[in-house]
């Protein structure tokens, strides 16, 4: 495997086996590679720099021992790796300090200790993935997206021959046909809701990075058809890396806080939440995953 080599540091304690097995379960054929071994993963990405698209390949190796993660990276990323870099850090949360956050999660999830939130490689990506998982399994999700990237997404030729296309853009998704997204066993909600995403992005409406308006972006969101407040905080939590995101009406979280069958359950969610701020976005992922409180 050729390419160019990046390493990046973090704060310990970071718990990769577990940021792994999230995007493990989640990796769809085709854009993602999780290979069970070496701490690895790999997949398609795209940058756009001075209006031109690069597209390329990523692979990242944690060695957990050095509190590091290598990166490789395909030739063709070479002219945009100042934002290859902050997307690592990003996607992977890099940037969290533990020192600041388990202190206030610790006596909740001593189990769960070191567990980051999954950012994403492109939260235009997310968010349609999130409207495509919108009250179905993980794998069931997984399988829509699968199909959406080798029915749509561009091409392209890398080291492993399971790694075969990329995500569609917003321009490919905004003027699909219906039909054709009808044909891959994608309902009609979820149809006008890709394409309101993706024509909100074509239009500069909309902006699915870090950094944005949180309250305006949250607004636009929310005004797009098929887009709730489940939808929103968990683009939220993992495109634009908002800390204290809360989806309140989550099922599972209910669920795990034990107020599932009370009245309100959603308001007795939120109140019990409180005690997280500001970083109840890594309340969530271990309410999720981390199955105890």
């Amino acid at each position: 495997m050729s390419g160019a080599h990046l390493t990046f540091s973090y704060l310990p304690p970071y718990d990769h086996q577990a940021l792994l097995k999230f995007l493990a379960q989640r990796a769809v054929p085709g854009l993602e590679l999780c290979p069970d071994q070496n701490f690895q993963f790999v997949r398609v990405v795209r940058f756009t720099a001075d209006q031109q698209s690069h597209l390329g390949w990523v692979a990242l190796r944690f060695e957990p021992s050095a509190h590091q993660v290598h990166v490789t990276h395909s030739e063709s990323l070479r002219s945009v790796v100042p934002q290859l870099m902050q997307q690592v850090r990003w996607a992977l949360d890099l940037e969290a300090d533990p020192a600041a956050i388990e202190p206030v999660l610790a006596k909740d999830f001593s189990h769960c200790t070191g567990w980051r939130v999954p950012g994403t490689w492109d939260g235009f990506e997310l968010a349609v993935r999130a409207v495509l998982g919108q009250q179905i399994t993980v794998a069931a999700a997984k399988t829509l997206t699968q199909r959406l990237v080798h029915t749509l997404g561009e091409p392209l030729t890398t080291p492993w021959p399971e790694l075969t296309h990329a995500f569609p853009t917003p321009a490919v998704l905004q003027d699909v046909a219906d039909e054709t997204l009808g044909q891959l066993g994608i309902v009609r909600q979820r149809q006008r809701a890709i394409k309101a995403l993706a024509q909100a992005v074509c239009e500069g409406r909309l902006n699915l990075h870090p950094g944005v308006d949180l309250p305006a972006t949250l607004a636009t969101l929310l005004s797009l058809h098929g887009i709730g407040e489940w939808t929103a905080q968990y683009i939220a939590m993992r495109a634009l890396r908002w800390p204290d995101a809360f989806p309140s009406g989550d099922v599972v979280l209910q669920q795990r806080l034990g107020v599932r069958g009370g009245p309100q359950p959603a308001r007795a969610a939120h109140a019990l939440s409180q005690v997280w701020q500001p970083w109840r976005s890594y309340a969530v992922i271990r309410l999720w995953h981390g199955h105890e409180v």
